[in-house]
């Protein structure tokens, strides 16, 4: 099945007990992370990880054991309750795995939630997951979020929004991604305490542009400058940029330098030339290694560790850069 707008948010909100699975792509990385996590919490619940019903992986590892996918949805789990496979930022070079497990999944097995960067419509993974009968394939591009989403939002913090508050929250949904609209909104939840959210509440707690900031630590790793990577978290946690947003943005940066390196992605926006030559200087293996290191710091961030947060993912930083001097 191909989901779009509205059948897609109640895809997310409230998938059927008995789905074989989905594919979510797109450019933003953001976007496609945050509807995963709502589709993988609604799936299993809360408990998934702990109870050892949710299964990781990359791309890069489901293709060096072609296996692996179709074993672990149909691995019996310790604790009852539903199961969820992830594979996470695979290309159409690692699609025979995922192509192969989504063909052999039977009734009773585990769900299998799929993410990737941007899909052409000749995609083997899109065609797929469309021709599945029991399977959602979800684009998500960069237009603005629709009333759908953004009613969910403000629900889940139970806002009561003035009629200039719901303007102001509008715009900022129409100028700010997911995951920072979301942020913003807990902020404001925060702010307000239950009293009804004003104009002033929103204006206090817009976020002030941080991407030049985030853009320029992901940089430093990418050129192998560990030396600034130091000073440039020291002003992000200042800025109160939360660690998983950095994995984030670092995630859909070295996806696209992997693709660039593998010929099936273009390089875009401000940073194009610079992300040419880090294809050149990481090759296709070594980007893959850093998606693998980028995931496990994922995993670490949203796991019950109590490793101070920011310094796991500055730490992670630092190796990409010397990874990108070895």
């Amino acid at each position: 099945m191909n989901l779009r707008g509205a059948s897609a948010t109640k895809f997310f909100a409230k998938p059927d007990a008995g789905t074989t699975g989905a594919l979510i792509y797109g450019a933003d990385a953001m976007r496609v992370a945050l509807k995963r996590q709502e589709l993988i919490l609604n799936l299993a619940g809360p408990d998934a990880e702990a109870d050892m019903r949710l299964t990781r992986m990359t791309g890069g590892e489901a293709k060096s054991d072609p296996t692996a996918v179709s074993d672990a949805l149909k691995a019996v789990g310790m604790f009852p309750g539903a199961r969820v496979v992830f594979v996470d930022g695979v290309t159409e070079v690692q699609a025979p795995p995922i192509l192969n497990a989504l063909q052999d999944w039977a009734k009773g097995d585990a769900a299998l939630v799929v993410t990737a960067g941007a899909l052409k419509k000749t995609s083997k993974l899109r065609k797929a997951f469309e021709a599945h009968p029991n399977a959602a394939s979800v684009g998500l591009y960069d237009d603005p979020m629709g009333r759908d989403e953004i009613e969910a939002l403000i629900a889940a913090e139970s806002l009561r929004l003035s009629d200039g508050a719901r303007r102001d929250i509008d715009a900022l949904a129409a100028t700010l991604d997911p995951g920072d609209f979301r942020q913003t909104l807990t902020k404001i939840a925060l702010y307000a305490n239950g009293e009804e959210v004003t104009p002033d509440a929103v204006a206090a707690m817009a976020p002030a542009t941080i991407d030049a900031d985030i853009d320029e630590v992901i940089m430093a790793a990418a050129n192998g400058q560990p030396a600034r990577i130091g000073p440039l978290m020291q002003r992000l946690t200042g800025q109160g940029v939360a660690p998983v947003t950095l994995v984030i943005f670092a995630t859909r940066h070295f996806q696209q330098v992997m693709g660039l390196a593998l010929g099936s992605g273009q390089a875009w926006g401000k940073h194009a030339d610079a992300m040419k030559r880090q294809a050149r200087d990481w090759g296709g293996p070594k980007s893959e290694q850093a998606l693998a290191l980028l995931m496990d710091t994922d995993l670490t961030l949203r796991s019950a560790s109590r490793a101070p947060q920011m310094a796991v993912m500055e730490r992670a930083l630092i190796r990409l850069a010397m990874m990108a001097r070895s």
